[in-house]
Parts: structure tokens; sequence; C-alpha cells
């Protein structure tokens, strides 16, 4: 699964390698990207637009337009923040967008907890050579309320070696020359693009240690990329 990310690259970085055009957004870097929170994703551009891809921030956990958390007055729960590549064409949640509204979601690393005995210590997968890439992600919008909700999920698959020592899931990593067949949602159906969600290969990316203070989805800060130095035994 994937439940947490980060975002940190500059604004100029993320426009230059995703060649996005229309309304320039200053991100802001974020280190500890959660569900229910706005993060930004990559669409084409609407039909009667110029041709290219935009950049657009919508929340983190996909709620179809059909689901009862959409009623007036209903609670907004998280959504669902993952698909599986293994179904995500047959569950009714996932399968329209699969056809009709794929994105991609931008980071610069993602997370996963590794247990070492009571503990559960967070992990930071990047790539070897620092750089952003896309997470593959459906997105869904709602006129139900009184304002229109967009929410996205990223889809996972099965863990490549290395991220398969501390989990056996991992989101699905696009490769540069699959992002517009991806986004293609006219020209590229679903049997064409299902074959691209499949492991990232494992020697294109590093895995360290950072702090436990990513558990708590308030902090937010630069310092989340250093581990705490380990606790001294006292001596007696």
């Amino acid at each position: 699964m994937c439940g947490r990310y980060k975002l940190v690259a500059p604004t100029g970085r993320v426009f230059d390698e995703f060649s996005l055009t229309g309304l320039r957004l200053n991100l802001q870097p974020r280190y500890n990207l959660a569900p229910t929170q706005d993060a930004p994703v990559v669409r084409k551009m609407p039909h009667g637009m110029p041709s290219g891809r935009q950049i657009s921030m919508i929340r983190w956990g996909l709620i179809p337009g059909w689901s009862p958390a959409l009623s007036p007055g209903a609670p907004l729960g998280s959504g669902q923040i993952n698909a599986r590549a293994e179904t995500v064409a047959e569950k009714p949640t996932f399968r329209d967008a699969l056809k009709h509204r794929r994105c991609l979601v931008i980071a610069d690393g993602f997370y996963e907890w590794q247990t070492e005995g009571h503990e559960k210590l967070p992990m930071l997968f990047e790539m070897k050579d620092g750089g952003v890439f896309a997470f593959a992600g459906l997105w869904e919008r709602s006129e139900k309320g009184s304002t229109p909700l967009e929410t996205f999920t990223i889809i996972c698959t099965a863990a490549n070696a290395l991220v398969g020592t501390v989990h056996d899931r991992m989101p699905v990593i696009l490769p540069k020359e699959h992002w517009d067949k991806w986004l293609d949602v006219e020209g590229a159906s679903v049997s064409d693009v299902l074959p691209l969600l499949t492991p990232y290969p494992a020697d294109t990316m590093t895995v360290r240690p950072v702090s436990q203070r990513l558990n708590k989805v308030s902090a937010d800060d630069a310092s989340l990329l250093t581990p705490e130095p380990p606790v001294q035994g006292s001596l007696f």
C-alpha cells in the first residue's frame, strides 16, 4: 500500500519535469503527505483547451460519485487511498475512473513501515538520482455537495525486491515514457494500460530510515528526513 509520501522538489522543477501548462501553482514542500489532504496531480487539459498537461490540487482518498458518503450531512471519510492493480479494472469503485479519469500523482519519495519488535520504523524510498516521479492515479469528481469535490487514489502492486524487504506492496511508479499513454483516456483503453501497472525496477531506487515523528500526521518539516539517534543503554 501507500499511506504517506513526500514532494519537496521546487515548483519550477516539477513544472519542467511534467511539461505542465495552464495555472502555475506555488507548491509548498510537503514532507508528510497523508490521506484526506490535498495534493498535486497531473491530468490532460480538458476538451476545448489547448493540448498539454495541467496540475490540480485535489483530495487524497477517492470517493466515487455514487457513494453514500457524498449524501448531504453524511460524514466524509478518507475514501479509498489505494487501488489494487490486480483488481482495479473489476472493482465498481475504480473501473469507471480507470476508463475515463486517469492521473499522475507527483512525488519524490514514499514511506513504508518496518516492524522491529514493538516498534514501527518509517523507511523512505526514493530514486537514486533524487528525481521527481509519478504514481499511477485515478480521480473522481462529485457535484453532490455545496461545492464540487475532486478526489484521487494511488494504484498499488506487488513490491519489487527493494520495497519487499519492508512491505509486500508498493505504489505503481510509471516511467516517464508511459505518462502520455496513461493520461490518454481517449486513445488508450483499459487493456492498453493494465500492462503498465507493474513493480518499478528495484535497482533504480534507494531506501533509508527516517524520523519516527513521521507517524504523526501533523508533523511536516525537513527534520522528518533525519532518523533519531539510537538510544544509548545505561551502564551500571
